[in-house]
């Protein structure tokens, strides 16, 4: 029988790489949305082939996303630095989850 139970934790430090990395990856997908709206904007006004346009299109794309992806990255890593600094002197953020136990093991 499956039971949930309320567990307060306290989350006193950030993995620096995982946080970067997550950041890096929800980015590349903005970076994705933006590169396709950017491509949909400029592409259309410029007199270029149909291949030059595709290829303009792709590569638009290709480089928005790598760049957010960057931005992503760095970005993430700087916050979760910042917050294990405030962590270390306000002592981290209280969370409250929900534990699930079968058959009476945790």
């Amino acid at each position: 029988m499956k039971r949930l139970t309320k567990e307060k934790v306290r989350v006193k430090h950030l993995g620096v790489w995982s946080v970067a990395l997550f950041f890096a990856v929800l980015s590349a997908l903005y970076g994705l949305v933006a590169g396709i709206l950017g491509v949909i904007a400029v592409v259309p006004a410029f007199d270029l082939g149909i291949i030059a346009a595709i290829g303009a299109g792709i590569g638009g794309i290709i480089l928005a996303m790598i760049v957010w992806a960057i931005g992503g990255f760095v970005g993430g890593a700087i916050a979760a630095i910042v917050y294990n600094l405030v962590f270390a002197v306000q002592g981290g953020i209280e969370v409250d989850l929900d534990v699930e136990s079968i058959g009476g093991r945790p």
